[in-house]
């Protein structure tokens, strides 16, 4: 193998970093939540049918690793924290609009 062919596998898709960065099963669920103001583990849990609080918390960790959501703690009993979307987190909310309407799209063509 040559130099050449090393350099493109090592190359980064943004395509590919932008899918690897919402895969999961409930993330964008939680993008919504935490955009229609439910900011609260406990309130993600009742807004998200079937979802397991263990891999909500693993979710919620990536997305903020991802630079997705930011986690505020307060100190208080019992205890309480609170998620937000950062301005990437806000800007994948208007991509997930612009899919959200590509979507209808593909319904209406579906039924008609």
């Amino acid at each position: 193998m040559n130099t050449k062919d090393l350099s493109s596998e090592n190359k980064v898709c943004s395509l590919e970093k932008a899918v690897n960065t919402i895969k999961g099963k409930w993330k964008i669920a939680i993008i919504w939540q935490i955009h229609q103001g439910n900011k609260r583990p406990s309130e993600f849990l009742r807004g998200i049918n079937q979802v397991d609080r263990r891999v909500l918390n693993q979710h919620l960790k990536e997305m903020i690793a991802d630079g997705l959501l930011t986690k505020k703690s307060f100190n208080e009993l019992p205890p309480k924290v609170e998620y937000r979307l950062t301005d990437l987190g806000e800007k994948l909310v208007a991509i997930l609009w612009d899919l959200n309407d590509w979507g209808k799209l593909l319904v209406e063509k579906e039924e008609g």
